[in-house]
């Protein structure tokens, strides 16, 4: 895409969805609270509010709920952007700090009991390590590798019956994330529109207008079945949001209707006044 425009930063890159209602009061009560704060026990009004996708095959899924199994899942990456003298620019696509905070640090949490160790290399990486009472101490069945190259091993409670997010969405959340990957909690907070954007990143970096910004996605989000469509915008905000020819007309059907209204009201009151202190207009209780 070509920037029409100079952009300052922070730029925001968003995933716009159209037909998907997240507003359905179905889907949005289809979650555990206590599950995402990394509970493991379920009550039964949970499992009734999670179903269909809670237990499958004898398999628990965690988090459960038809919200957290729908996540937007396609990879986004930006390539390159090369200004308009054709020289590259050194902006990436920081998708950190895009959820808000107070989620952060009191809606999700880990399931009780994880685990993590970074290793001094993948070698020495040995998830098959057996604790003092001869169990695994670790859960994974090889080291993940984060995108610093570094090596780490990890332990879920319950994972032979347990289906955790990272299992789900692999090419979105790390399993030393789980449910506090921010793009899991960026789509935890439902839209009320069924045409909505959520925020994948943004840019540091000035871009002037008529730079290219090339970006590469990995599709994986069907939207055919739902008759809708999805797309990518990039662009700046400001204090009330993005651009939207819309709320300047609401405003200005408002400001018409209000002088119409307030000059019927100016005309009655100058050709019909109501005189002040008029006694017919008084009404008196009788004993």
């Amino acid at each position: 895409m070509v920037a029409t425009g100079d952009m300052d930063p922070p730029i925001m890159v968003h995933y716009e969805l159209y037909n998907f209602y997240q507003n359905y009061r179905r889907y949005t009560t289809s979650k555990d609270l206590s599950q995402l704060l990394g509970s493991l026990s379920q009550d039964s009004v949970s499992a009734l509010y999670c179903e269909p996708l809670n237990v499958m095959g004898g398999i628990r899924i965690n988090p459960c709920g038809l919200i957290a199994n729908t996540l937007f899942n396609d990879v986004i990456t930006l390539d390159s952007i090369i200004g308009p003298d054709g020289e590259p620019i050194n902006a990436p696509l920081v998708e950190q700090g895009i959820a808000w905070r107070s989620d952060l640090e009191w809606k999700f949490a880990q399931p009780e009991g994880f685990a993590s160790e970074d290793c001094s290399s993948c070698d020495a990486c040995d998830c098959g390590e057996l604790n003092a009472q001869g169990e695994r101490a670790w859960s994974c069945n090889e080291p993940y590798v984060d995108q610093d190259g570094t090596c780490w091993r990890y332990f879920y409670p319950q994972d032979n019956t347990t289906q955790y997010l990272y299992e789900t969405y692999p090419m979105v959340v790390s399993p030393l994330e789980g449910v506090t990957n921010e793009h899991f909690i960026v789509w935890m907070r439902t839209a009320a529109l069924p045409r909505f954007r959520k925020l994948y990143g943004y840019i540091e970096q000035p871009i002037p207008a008529g730079s290219t910004l090339t970006f590469r996605i990995q599709a994986n989000f069907a939207v055919e079945r739902l008759r809708g469509a999805k797309a990518l915008v990039v662009g700046n905000t400001y204090i009330f949001g993005g651009k939207n020819p819309w709320l300047g007309l609401l405003f200005l059907v408002v400001g018409v209707i209000a002088a119409v209204l307030g000059s019927l009201f100016l005309l009655k009151d100058i050709l019909a006044p109501r005189r002040l202190a008029d006694k017919r207009y008084l009404s008196y209780k009788e004993d």
